[in-house]
């Protein structure tokens, strides 16, 4: 039994539909990441879970009982807001009593674990000290130390690092995924990055107008994306107009000056999807032309104009000397790093 269940849950605004058949098994400990653009309905979902909206159709269960009926506050759920929503009045150490004190727990247990929550998330020192005088990051810490102390069934997290700035972001991921092994908290992210969603998450849901486009892990729904939304939504990608050439003794799979044996499955007109960083230079393959070429420190950033197209190439700084712009190249890739849409059989 999946310890936390949304089947065929939809939420309607009048005849707007912004949820629609959304089903997912959570498993006990799992980390999930709701992963898509402005609008697509992974905020609703993540309120649905909370109790803040209710659903027009479908089905919440936690542990197997029903929770589209349950108060939000007897649902036992920590939450964490991209707001951080903290008491301005209020010291570090007495927002995240605030839960606990909620539910009665006794003054002594209390002061504890409000001290161990707040040293888990590396602010021991700072109880006495109040929101104004706090970093972002810092403030972050509180948000997610109050989740955290009142032991929750489930944490959500609605957006809760897209305040801070890129490099604190990048250390409080590297964090938050170790306090989440650690505890074994099952957690549902809520989150438009796409680097984000992969570092942390077993599970990715990539969500488009308010259905889910692909579920898995993120290497899977990277490597092999679902759709073509997926494709472009979820890191850089390059599409390349193919087709299957059968009037051969063996069949072909063609793209410009670039062909490979055709794959079973697959007829007349197809599109190739590559990753950038799984397109190399060679003697032989795509002809395309490099237009400019980017440093990035680890790696090169290529963009070129092929037979088939635009095209985005990756190649790590190993030290060896690469293309410069103007160049005259050829593009190649292994067939098990691509993926096929359209021409079904």
């Amino acid at each position: 039994m999946a310890y936390l269940e949304l089947d065929r849950v939809a939420k309607q605004f009048g005849a707007q539909t912004v949820v629609d058949d959304f089903s997912l098994a959570v498993g006990k400990g799992e980390f999930v990441s709701f992963l898509g653009p402005s609008g697509c309905g992974k905020t609703t979902t993540l309120q649905m879970i909370a109790g803040f909206l209710e659903p027009t159709r479908g089905t919440i269960r936690l542990e197997g009982s029903h929770l589209t009926k349950v108060h939000p506050a007897k649902r036992g759920l920590g939450i964490v807001f991209q707001s951080y929503a903290l008491f301005p009045h209020m010291t570090a150490a007495e927002n995240v009593a605030f839960g606990l004190e909620m539910r009665n727990v006794p003054r002594d247990e209390r002061a504890e674990r409000v001290r161990s929550a707040l040293a888990m998330v590396g602010l021991a020192g700072y109880e006495e000290r109040y929101p104004r005088r706090m970093s972002g990051g810092q403030q972050q810490r509180v948000a997610l130390a109050r989740a955290l102390v009142i032991r929750p069934s489930v944490l959500l997290l609605d957006e809760p690092l897209s305040n801070l700035d890129a490099k604190l972001r990048e250390g409080m991921q590297i964090e938050l995924r170790q306090i989440q092994r650690t505890l074994g908290t099952t957690t549902i992210l809520v989150t438009h990055d796409q680097n984000e969603a992969m570092s942390l998450s077993d599970r990715i849901v990539v969500m488009s107008q308010g259905r889910i486009e692909q579920i898995g892990t993120p290497q899977d729904t990277y490597e092999r994306p679902a759709s073509a939304f997926v494709s472009q939504f979820l890191g850089k990608t390059n599409d390349f107009a193919a087709t299957i050439d059968r009037t051969v003794a063996s069949a072909r799979l063609v793209a410009g000056s670039w062909s490979a044996p055709a794959p079973a499955g697959f007829n007349g007109s197809v599109t190739i999807s590559l990753r950038p960083e799984r397109i190399g230079f060679a003697d032989t393959g795509l002809a395309a032309k490099i237009i400019t070429r980017i440093f990035q420190g680890n790696h090169w950033l290529f963009q070129c104009e092929s037979e088939c197209g635009p095209a985005i190439v990756i190649r790590q700084n190993d030290g060896q000397p690469q293309p410069a712009e103007g160049d005259v190249v050829r593009l190649t890739w292994r067939v098990e790093d691509m993926s096929l849409r359209g021409g079904g059989a």
